[in-house]
């Protein structure tokens, strides 16, 4: 049975990638930070065919002691948060928090599994970016600068890990109805040429392609409805 990695699995896209992939006969890893209880919750809906586990994201050490003992054909670097601001008045907590949450622990959850990957000589890493980091938003500096560094590290390491038959490839999902976005004015939706919010299984599915198709790495996968084009 294939295995893959989750982070940030309790969230509405995390929740729905967990369960495209159970779908398809996966064992998930489900990574939570603090809500171990919707962590059960997921695991439950899947039929226990997985595992929850959690590391704190900012703690080398903690991932690299958690994730030693699995063994993941995927991994899906999901976790992310917004603390967002017009860059006049963002803070330096805000710059840094974002930065730290997503694009330091995806170096820190990858670099702990890549000698695993390059031993199997195969595999998938898929990384969750934004639209925001292909074409920038106002008030999200900071979510912007590491949504586009997670594109340019897919790039990067796409053509690094090559050789060993590893792919790694990234999804830009636009304005999506989940945790994240439910504060945005539904109005929003008048801008997308769709002429609404994608949903979760729509993420979850363009991730499920990226982690699966055999001949494709390096790319980023644009989920947005049109908006960004």
């Amino acid at each position: 049975m294939q295995k893959v990695l989750v982070t940030g699995a309790t969230g509405s896209l995390g929740e729905a990638i967990v369960k495209r992939f159970a779908k398809e006969g996966y064992f998930v890893y489900i990574h939570y930070n603090a809500n171990k209880e919707k962590a059960e919750e997921i695991l439950k809906e899947i039929n226990g065919n997985g595992q929850i586990l959690t590391f704190n994201a900012k703690d080398k050490e903690n991932i690299q002691e958690v994730l030693k003992e699995i063994e993941v054909e995927i991994l899906v670097n999901n976790l992310g948060i917004t603390k967002d601001n017009l860059f006049f008045w963002m803070t330096d907590e805000e710059w840094e928090e974002v930065i730290e949450t997503n694009l330091n622990s995806m170096f820190r959850v990858t670099k702990a599994l890549l000698p695993k990957f390059i031993k199997q000589k195969g595999g998938a890493i898929v990384n969750i970016s934004s639209v925001s980091g292909i074409s920038g938003n106002a008030g999200q500096t900071n979510y912007s600068a590491s949504k586009g560094g997670i594109i340019a590290f897919t790039k990067s390491l796409a053509v690094e890990l090559s050789r060993y038959k590893v792919r790694v490839n990234c999804v830009a999902p636009g304005i999506i109805a989940s945790d994240m976005t439910k504060e945005l004015d539904k109005k929003l939706a008048k801008t997308i040429p769709l002429g609404r919010f994608g949903e979760p299984k729509e993420v979850a599915d363009a991730v499920y392609f990226a982690s699966t198709n055999t001949y494709m790495t390096a790319e980023t996968l644009n989920i947005s409805g049109g908006l960004v084009r």
